[in-house]
């Protein structure tokens, strides 16, 4: 189980470091009050929409960490996020339910990574998608893993929750 990612760390670490990202998290967005968080960031999502587009991120990725141990490409369709946010209508969901179920969803992604093999983690695959759906991109030409998938997922994940954190100030109802 301390098997030696592609940065030096061990897998264990870095999804160990992404649990705790997540249950930190947790604590901070069950802070911020139901009506700030149905409250824009910068003129675009509000925070329930932005948690709202993390869960949709989960689901798809589920599927694409499952399905890349039982094929030899990386090769995954996309999805219209803006679309998606719209049409699940995240503005008028409970802000609870929904940290809930983002929560719950990512302790699961952790597990799933957690189960993948080091031979499926570190395959080359020359064949992939990831120019189009991963956060940070790679390059058509260049090959990819499914350790760096999951690894961009990651860091989506991070990315938007410091546009949360960054935005809304959690306790204040302002």
């Amino acid at each position: 189980m301390f098997r030696l990612s592609s940065q030096g760390q061990t897998v264990r670490d870095w999804i160990d470091e992404f649990r705790r990202t997540v249950m930190d998290a947790t604590d901070r967005l069950r802070q911020i009050p139901e009506s700030q968080s149905a409250q824009s960031i910068d003129d675009t999502w509000c925070a329930k929409e932005i948690i709202g587009h993390l869960i949709d991120s989960a689901a798809n990725n589920h599927a694409r960490f499952v399905l890349a141990q039982t094929k030899a490409d990386l090769i995954f369709p996309g999805y219209e996020q803006d679309r998606w946010v719209e049409i699940q209508d995240y503005r008028g969901a409970s802000w609870g339910q929904l940290v809930d179920l983002w929560r719950a969803y990512n302790l699961h992604l952790a597990h799933v990574m957690a189960r993948a093999s080091d031979a499926q983690l570190g395959q080359l695959r020359p064949a992939h998608a990831l120019e189009m759906i991963a956060f940070k991109a790679v390059d058509k030409a260049e090959p990819a893993t499914l350790e760096y998938l999951m690894k961009d997922y990651i860091d989506h994940l991070k990315h938007h929750l410091k546009q949360i954190f960054d935005q809304v100030s959690p306790g204040n109802d302002g």
